[in-house]
């Protein structure tokens, strides 16, 4: 495994990836399929078709392999990266945090984590991330030279004593000095119960500006109605235990979702994070906007929360992606992981609706489809392999435990 540090640098020449099976995602599966691929994807077809058309590309047989689209994997927190799952939950949510603070890496480690986290989406078969950072000042080098392809959400926190940080901290979630053609840099207000509204405002309007994405999280706990009405429940206590509450932020009543809804922040393509609970008002509401949900299985059956209403979203036509959320709520970064357990809760589900939640769909959440997340003409040559057996090559994967067997990003081999 190449490490994060090591970047695709000098153009790929013209490969044919020749494969038992194709998976585009964006059409068919293909039996005895290739791939014509420079930095992009030139051609997808049946192999002996390929060949014919293209004589001066490199041949590379992969043979019993399922080969598709590099992974996406749409809400990650690599800054975790050194941080462990606990063995099990000894409270809720709010005592996770209070036990993950002395976690979060020094600015010394930071590196160290990003590190361990690129290598782990690498392993895994992910070749693009939407990070969220608190530290992307540090992070975003770290990112710049890595193989992967990674939109960096400058975290922003900004409330009760820490609202006045507010313009600080936006202007280094929005800082573009390390931006590049694999590095995209985004913001990302925290949570309903860390920014006021008008933190969320005010990042709405710059990445309205800067036509930047934006991420949050939202409706991922029970408890987040409740901060927002009456500053009191789970997230009043933690304020409280942090001690930097006051009495000036704002309230306000109807819930998390609603109150993104009153913010126009559904409006904007933005990516909510979990949305584990909602009514089905609430459902109509995300239905009626453009922003997309990433659902986080392992994470999300790690707090014990009730079932998502996932499969709901997508019949009301709201765009649904998988992600692993960080090594503190799950066991590793493995993405594909978190979409095997998902095929293990709703087995009648085909797995052809499942792939699409870290591929196509995926890419849709992050503001790049048809760029990555599929191989159609055009799409970078971002691609992973599997080996198989079966003439089931998709299934098979989730029901089973085999990692990639080669990793490529803008046509050069990885791993």
């Amino acid at each position: 495994m190449n490490s994060s540090k090591t970047s695709p640098s000098q153009p790929p020449g013209r490969q044919l990836l020749c494969a038992a099976w194709v998976a585009p995602m964006c059409g068919p599966l293909l039996a005895d399929g290739a791939v014509l691929v420079d930095a992009k994807i030139l051609a997808v077809g049946p192999r002996n078709q390929l060949r014919a058309q293209a004589r001066d590309a490199e041949l590379v047989d992969l043979g019993d392999c399922v080969l598709m689209p590099g992974l996406v994997n749409a809400h990650a927190h690599l800054e975790l990266s050194l941080c462990q799952r606990p063995d099990s939950l000894r409270g809720g949510f709010v005592d996770w945090i209070k036990e993950l603070m002395p976690q979060m890496p020094s600015p010394e480690r930071v590196a160290a984590a990003i590190d361990l986290g690129v290598e782990q989406c690498l392993r895994f078969g992910v070749t693009t991330v939407g990070d969220i950072s608190r530290q992307c000042h540090l992070t975003r080098p770290v990112l710049r030279d890595s193989p992967l392809r990674v939109t960096s959400f400058g975290e922003v926190h900004a409330m009760a004593q820490h609202r006045d940080l507010l313009e600080e901290r936006l202007a280094v979630a929005a800082d573009d000095r390390w931006q590049s053609d694999r590095l995209t840099i985004a913001v990302s207000p925290h949570a309903p119960y860390s920014v006021e509204p008008h933190g969320f405002a005010r990042c709405l309007e710059v990445a309205r500006q800067r036509r930047m994405p934006l991420a949050t999280h939202l409706a991922e706990t029970p408890h987040e109605a409740e901060f927002l009405a009456e500053h009191s429940g789970a997230f009043g206590d933690l304020w409280q235990w942090l001690g930097t509450w006051d009495d000036q932020v704002p309230r306000f009543s109807g819930g998390p979702i609603r109150f993104a809804q009153s913010l126009d922040l559904l409006q904007y393509p933005a990516v909510l994070a979990h949305v584990n609970y909602c009514d089905d008002g609430e459902l109509d509401i995300l239905a009626r906007g453009r922003a997309s949900v990433v659902y986080c299985p392992r994470t999300h059956q790690f707090f014990g929360h009730p079932p998502h209403r996932w499969r709901e979203m997508l019949a009301r036509g709201i765009n649904v992606a998988v992600g692993t959320d960080s090594c503190a709520s799950s066991p590793d970064l493995n993405l594909v992981d978190d979409l095997r357990l998902l095929h293990r809760l709703v087995r009648q589900v085909p797995t052809a609706q499942l792939w699409p939640l870290i591929t196509t769909n995926a890419a849709k959440a992050m503001g790049f489809p048809g760029r990555v997340g599929s191989l159609a003409l055009g799409a970078a040559a971002d691609l992973v392999a599997f080996a198989v057996k079966t003439n089931d090559p998709l299934l098979e994967v989730l029901e089973s435990d085999i990692l990639p067997a080669a990793v490529w990003i803008g046509g050069r081999k990885i791993a």
